[in-house]
């Protein structure tokens, strides 16, 4: 029995030195493993409907979707409207954006140079993008009023929990396309107020860190999150530092969240991160090879085109990453 008892701890022991030696401890690997990720329905829920539309929304928060994510222009009499891009994409011959229908505009013409009025004469839920092979068309879809999605905060269960993850489409090296961050801030800040909307069910992110330093000011309860590209975008975007380091840019923006393309995504780059008080929220892993990769960095939440097949996914962990 003394022999048994002794080997049986040779061998406990060799277990937990084997577990230290591959960087593991077991509360580690406990804390991965059962975490929940919570699912960001990117421009509501690309993959299903028209991006950044109200049916898209709607459609994400009815699947279970923990927040929506999206994306703020503003026009020429100041209305906070939701698109990803400056301007309105009408030619079939650049299909990976929302496609919209309607009158012609010079080329270029800016979203900031047209009238609420203008952009609402389009038609943005007529057509599907070929990337996304499951988007139903929603004829007759106009370009949303951030006011219209706030109005989704309110009504059910599910429209009464969702959060709203906001991003101000402002460029450094364009000023034109949009007013400057504090005035583009303080828009955010009234729709906000206005629509009673609780400020712990907001996020704003963007790649202008300049529009978070503001909010910081002007509403310090909401949350920010940094989104960070990798570096052959940063001059599309007017984006100058050249830091990738999460930690570092959590310190350096005072961030809760970092955001950055799933591609930058290591488990040590997330760690340092949560070192540095911040989570990490990926953007926009779509599979669930990818899926996996993300839990297994120990991500916070993902960003993804598809909420249904990510939530599904989640869910069929063995134990299960969202209830």
């Amino acid at each position: 029995m003394k022999s048994t008892t002794v080997q049986a701890a040779a061998l406990l022991m060799a277990f937990c030195v084997t577990a230290l030696c591959s960087g593991l401890s077991f509360g580690q690997s406990k804390e991965i493993s059962t975490k929940e990720i919570l699912v960001h329905g990117h421009r509501g829920a690309r993959a299903w409907r028209p991006e950044n539309t109200i049916p898209a929304f709607q459609f994400a928060i009815a699947q279970g979707a923990d927040v929506l994510e999206l994306d703020l222009a503003v026009t020429k009499d100041n209305q906070l409207v939701v698109s990803h891009n400056p301007t309105l994409n009408l030619n079939p011959e650049h299909p990976g954006e929302r496609l919209c229908k309607g009158p012609g505009l010079p080329p270029g013409t800016a979203i900031h140079q047209m009238t609420l009025a203008e952009v609402r004469q389009y038609d943005c839920g007529s057509v599907t993008l070929p990337n996304f092979p499951r988007q139903v068309a929603v004829p007759g879809t106009k370009v949303a009023t951030f006011d219209e999605v706030l109005d989704l905060a309110k009504g059910s269960a599910a429209n009464d929990r969702i959060q709203f993850n906001v991003e101000t489409k402002s460029f450094p090296n364009h000023p034109e396309l949009t007013p400057p961050p504090a005035e583009f801030v303080a828009l955010i800040v009234a729709a906000i107020k206005k629509h009673n909307v609780d400020p712990s069910r907001i996020i704003l992110q963007s790649f202008d860190w300049r529009t978070l330093a503001e909010m910081r000011k002007q509403w310090p309860a909401i949350r920010l999150s940094a989104l960070v590209g990798r570096p052959q975008y940063d001059a599309l975007m007017g984006h100058t530092d050249p830091t990738k380091d999460f930690a570092a840019i959590a310190k350096l923006t005072g961030a809760e969240i970092i955001s950055p393309d799933w591609e930058m995504v290591t488990p040590e780059q997330v760690a340092s991160a949560h070192q540095a008080g911040a989570q990490v929220a990926p953007w926009t892993p779509n599979t669930p090879a990818q899926w996996q990769k993300m839990a297994d960095a120990g991500v916070d939440a993902i960003i993804s085109d598809d909420p249904v097949g990510l939530l599904a996914w989640l869910r069929a962990q063995k134990p299960p990453l969202h209830r």
